[in-house]
């Protein structure tokens, strides 16, 4: 009896890795559809919808007239309203408040999903050792993700009529970042549960050098679209029947220009993205190469997808469907470079 209570204790459970990565990959699919999401609210220009950061008591939406009354009132004392939106019907108000109080949910729902399981798999020492604390940093990360979000839109509140475009990359590239992290440690995982000898894979050079390419090229996508750059030009190759667009100020310095001008970031974005897709071919190359047939197939096949519709975006003057799959694929691509990588880098460990 005493042998048997000791077995059903929690410190006598033991690791359960494969059960931690499909946990991972679920929040990883998660992490995906937030990020549509919130491509679907900045395209509507409902990020200031909502005024207020209320964690708790801001899970439920108004539930009366009165309540909607009182929260549009809100909306009406801030720029975006005063200076683009002003004779915005309630119904109108309320189209756009959906769209961020449903991105507020998912975001509740991931640090659910990454909280909660964390403190079960803890309680049963179903962690394997070294992992407790990836895990935390992981979690830590989701809810240091909603407080970049509050300070995104604090940023559209009291002055600006939209969010800071720098405060905006620094939300979806945390995001990026947190789905390539989940991706990463899945795959630990999976090795893990393969074999209990399985090390943790290392990020090599190569590695460093592509992630630092499709940084720049995520970096720019951001500012695009915080900065709606691509709304200056809706064909190509050329902009507005010019390789290097017309319009660019530089009067404020090449450095302003370069980090503020819609007709200046658009263009680097557009031909980067040729840059980057360069890396991720070699990237693809090297990773079949050592064995990874099917993560090389499938980033040239976003890799192909993704520059389609970069530019199916552009014709289509920034279609909102059109540009929030290109926001979608744009992440998956993440996720997918994060397995290519972590194949290269378990070859190194």
């Amino acid at each position: 009896m005493t042998n048997a209570a000791s077995q059903s204790s929690p410190a006598a459970r033991q690791p359960r890795p494969a059960a931690l990565a499909r946990w991972l990959w679920a929040v990883a699919l998660l992490v995906v559809v937030v990020v549509g999401v919130g491509g679907i609210t900045r395209l509507t220009e409902s990020g200031l919808s909502i005024t207020e950061w209320r964690p708790v008591s801001g899970v439920l939406p108004p539930l009366n007239e009165a309540d909607w009354v009182e929260e549009f009132e809100k909306y009406k004392q801030i720029p975006e309203y005063k200076e683009i939106n002003r004779g915005m019907s309630l119904d109108g108000f309320k189209a756009i408040f959906f769209w961020e109080w449903l991105h507020r949910i998912l975001g509740r729902v991931v640090g659910l999903a990454m909280v909660v399981p964390l403190a079960w798999y803890a309680w049963r020492r179903a962690i394997p050792a070294g992992y407790g604390g990836r895990l935390l940093a992981i979690t830590s990360l989701v809810g240091l993700q909603g407080a970049i979000g509050w300070w995104m839109v604090a940023s559209g509140l009291e002055y600006r009529t939209d969010v800071s475009h720098f405060r905006l990359a620094a939300h979806l590239l945390t995001a990026l970042f947190l789905l390539a992290g989940l991706v990463w440690t899945a795959r630990d995982l999976d090795g893990l549960a393969r074999g209990t000898t399985a090390r943790p894979a290392r990020l090599t050079g190569g590695g460093v050098a592509v992630i630092a390419i499709l940084f720049v090229q995520l970096l720019l996508g951001a500012w695009v679209a915080g900065l709606n750059a691509g709304y200056v030009s809706s064909s190509w190759p050329l902009m507005n029947d010019h390789f290097v667009p017309q319009g660019i100020d530089w009067n404020g310095g090449a450095w302003f220009a370069l980090t503020h001008d819609p007709f200046l970031i658009h263009f680097l974005h557009r031909w980067w993205s040729w840059m980057a897709a360069l890396a991720l071919l070699l990237l693809a190359r090297s990773v079949a190469r050592r064995g990874g047939r099917t993560e090389a197939g499938l980033l040239v096949a976003v890799v192909a997808v993704q520059m389609a519709l970069g530019i199916w975006t552009v014709l289509s003057g920034v279609s909102m469907w059109v540009a929030v799959a290109h926001q979608v694929v744009g992440a998956i691509l993440v996720a997918i470079v994060a397995a290519a990588l972590h194949r290269l880098g378990r070859r190194a460990a």
